[in-house]
């Protein structure tokens, strides 16, 4: 591993296909038999520092349409969070149900999950029939793993039967030393961007921009007020972004003023602190509040001068989703995936039904979407939003800080990467867009 990782520090990209591959590598993984530590326990108080273990794993060797990755860097998402928990399920049930399709997907049947949906490192092995990528090549990778057996994925490969989140529903993610993708999830790395940079954003640039911009999902033209949750999180800043890279008005909701200074830092002017102005829109397990919906309702519409949003980029989901749904103009859309806080959506369907107004599920995006994503990143029109960045030996201690919202952004986590600041090759671009990649970075998530 330091002979390959030696040519790429030293630029010899050239030389990395021509290097032998270890036997074995590092990766952050969970345990099939440790799946039950924390029944009985509320998610709140599952700790991922006690499920997450960085291990020596076996190194797979890439069939047809398959690439091997040196990491240099991933990123956590909130998918590793479910993975470590074990919520809603364990993931090895994933890897069983995929492990039947085929003898090659059955190498993902283990009894340890590597885990990790973003990357960005170096291809060192291409299998059969891969033509489009290298060794040598330098990529970050979008997170859809999909067969494209079936008919019903060739107008969009999310709605294929055997689409999969790669690192979450697969096995040999990106939180490694080395990975196991397909060709089809691969893009060029950003060449003004560090390697931590480049992989921080694959996974939840790509999913805002399917939920807000592309005819799968809201359909963002300029003009629209789109309230989006959780603006300074991982999703929530691309979709912040996006919003005002497509000419909309943002309006941003928070949970604390450095989170509301990260966005506003971002350019955006509406800004709403949910825990400053004490919004509680359940009043107890079972009980949501409707008045609560309607002052949240007046406070957007006291910041946009009388609009209510025509988008409501949703991802809390239980806590928010009736709020949401009230919110909305008439004729409005509200776009919904994650739904990090529970996947019980309740809300009053008179506000749906009598007002004409839309709910659309989205979830991650096809390799066109996030190909247009990478390439907005790659123009230095959408930036990084890495707060904090940890060394691979520190990824469980992340990943409990992002389960415990304590991470403004994304949170990057250094592979084979020994430093931060490596993998710069257009040095120029980086320095006109310099404040904007390093906003994120003044309120490091403390991790």
């Amino acid at each position: 591993m330091q002979k390959i990782l030696d040519a790429i520090l030293a630029g010899e990209f050239g030389e990395v296909g021509e290097l032998p591959v270890p036997d074995f590598y590092r990766g952050v993984t969970t345990h099939a038999d440790e799946t039950a530590m924390f029944d009985g326990m509320e998610g709140r108080d599952k700790d991922p520092r006690a499920s997450l273990h960085l291990d020596e794993v076996a190194t797979p060797q890439p069939a047809a349409g398959e690439v091997l990755v040196a990491v240099m860097a991933s990123g956590i998402n909130h998918n590793t969070v479910w993975s470590s928990i074990f919520e809603p399920m364990p993931t090895f049930g994933f890897l069983s149900r995929y492990g039947r399709i085929s003898p090659q997907a059955a190498r993902h049947d283990l009894p340890y999950h590597v885990l990790g949906s973003d990357l960005s490192g170096v291809v060192l092995r291409c299998g059969e029939g891969v033509s489009a990528w290298s060794p040598g090549d330098q990529v970050v990778a979008h997170c859809l793993s999909v067969e494209l057996d079936h008919p019903d994925g060739h107008a969009d490969t999310m709605l294929d039967p055997e689409q999969r989140i790669w690192g979450f529903e697969t096995n040999f993610g990106g939180l490694a030393e080395l990975a196991l993708v397909k060709a089809n999830q691969l893009m060029p790395k950003p060449r003004h961007l560090s390697w931590e940079e480049a992989a921080a954003s694959g996974l939840v640039n790509s999913t805002a921009y399917r939920q807000l911009v592309s005819d799968k999902g809201a359909r963002l033209k300029q003009g629209d007020t789109v309230l989006i949750w959780g603006a300074s999180g991982g999703l929530g800043s691309y979709a912040t972004q996006l919003a005002l890279n497509g000419g909309a008005i943002p309006v941003c909701v928070v949970s604390s003023p450095q989170k509301a200074e990260a966005c506003r830092r971002m350019g955006a002017e509406l800004v709403i602190d949910r825990s400053a102005e004490g919004y509680a829109f359940w009043k107890d397990e079972h009980t949501q509040d409707p008045r609560e919906w309607r002052r949240f309702g007046a406070r957007i519409r006291e910041l946009t001068g009388g609009d209510d949003p025509d988008i409501v980029f949703e991802h809390p989901g239980r806590e928010t989703f009736g709020a949401s749904v009230y919110v909305a103009r008439r004729g409005g859309t509200i776009v919904s995936c994650a739904s990090t806080s529970g996947y019980q959506h309740t809300y009053d369907n008179r506000y749906l039904w009598m007002n004409l107004k839309r709910i659309i599920g989205t979830h991650f995006a096809n390799y066109r979407e996030a190909w247009e994503a990478n390439r907005l990143i790659a123009k230095g029109h959408v930036h990084p939003t890495l707060s904090d960045v940890v060394p691979l030996e520190h990824t469980a201690r992340a990943v409990h800080a992002v389960h415990h919202n304590r991470h403004q952004g994304k949170v990057g986590v250094l592979c084979l990467a020994p430093e931060e600041g490596l993998g710069v090759s257009d040095p120029e671009k980086r320095a006109r867009h310099e404040t904007a990649i390093n906003r994120f970075r003044t309120a490091p998530a403390g991790v």
